[in-house]
């Protein structure tokens, strides 16, 4: 990915950031920050990791749910700022991607983002480089938490219900017991895992985008399966089939060799478990 690119992105990013309560779409966009529709839809998604619509979706959809939860504003009315034209359309989307109707979700006052705004930090430098890094995988330390929460603002579509203040608290106990991993280009956290000693679950892996194709989810299981939880039944949870919220997290868990197992209700949110047998990973290498 070269800096060039990723300029034109960050335009892109600028312009629906300053537009949201507008009516745009990649058509828009494009003609905004004079780029070819084609040539900025390929480059936007396989930077970001989602299409511009989705990405245009869900900020609107975000700050809807922030104008719910913060603001007096009748339904209606942030339905139009939404950029939807009836109060149905954003009750059916909100619905789907939030899990609630936007009326239960004002009365339960938990605001939660489907998307943050996308901030590229950083001089990436092992993205130069076309050979997969030998990545150094390490335990987190205190002075690694603002480039950790960098990357959970990045890739915050895949975990529902989360708070800050609150991951912040059980991130700062993790850190403490080395139940907490990092990979890094520099000062740039580009991959971050949580997980749990006891029960053998990954409660957090995050990948940063630019650096989803450089193996970093294999370093980390590699990490684990070989010394941190050898032997052990790995477990991960994410999306449901189906779920319209998922931008690709639950197809990247199966790609690693993950099996479906229960459905569970994690937070008020519909979720599935996957287990990673400890004796099963030969093929994969991991033993």
């Amino acid at each position: 990915m070269q800096n060039k690119s990723i300029d034109k992105i960050i335009s892109a990013i600028d312009y629906i950031e300053t537009h949201l309560s507008e009516k745009i779409d990649l058509d828009v966009v494009a003609n905004a920050v004079h780029y070819s529709k084609y040539y900025l839809h390929r480059t936007f998604t396989s930077t970001v990791g989602i299409t511009i619509h989705d990405y245009i979706q869900r900020r609107k959809l975000t700050e809807a749910g922030k104008l719910l939860v913060f603001s007096d504003k009748s339904i209606l009315e942030i339905a139009l700022i939404a950029g939807y034209e009836s109060q149905q359309a954003f009750t059916n989307i909100f619905t789907a991607m939030y899990k609630q109707p936007p009326n239960k979700f004002r009365e339960n006052e938990k605001f939660y983002p489907l998307q943050l705004k996308f901030e590229f930090k950083g001089r990436y430098r092992m993205l130069q480089n076309d050979k997969k890094p030998a990545w150094e995988v390490t335990f987190a330390s205190d002075k690694d938490i603002p480039c950790w929460m960098d990357l959970v603002r990045l890739v915050i579509d895949g975990f529902p219900h989360l708070n800050e203040e609150e991951y912040i608290q059980v991130l700062k106990h993790r850190i403490a017991t080395k139940q907490a991993l990092i990979l890094k280009d520099g000062t740039l956290a580009t991959g971050i895992m949580i997980f749990s000693y006891q029960n053998g679950s990954i409660d957090f892996m995050g990948t940063h985008p630019l650096y989803r194709k450089k193996g970093i989810p294999r370093a980390f299981l590699d990490k684990v399966m070989r010394e941190l939880l050898k032997g052990k039944d790995i477990s991960i949870t994410t999306y449901r089939e189906g779920d319209k919220a998922d931008t690709g997290h639950r197809r990247e868990i199966m790609e690693l060799g993950f099996a479906e197992a229960e459905l569970l209700v994690e937070y008020g949110y519909p979720t599935q478990r996957f287990i990673m047998p400890g004796e099963v990973r030969n093929e994969e290498g991991f033993n």
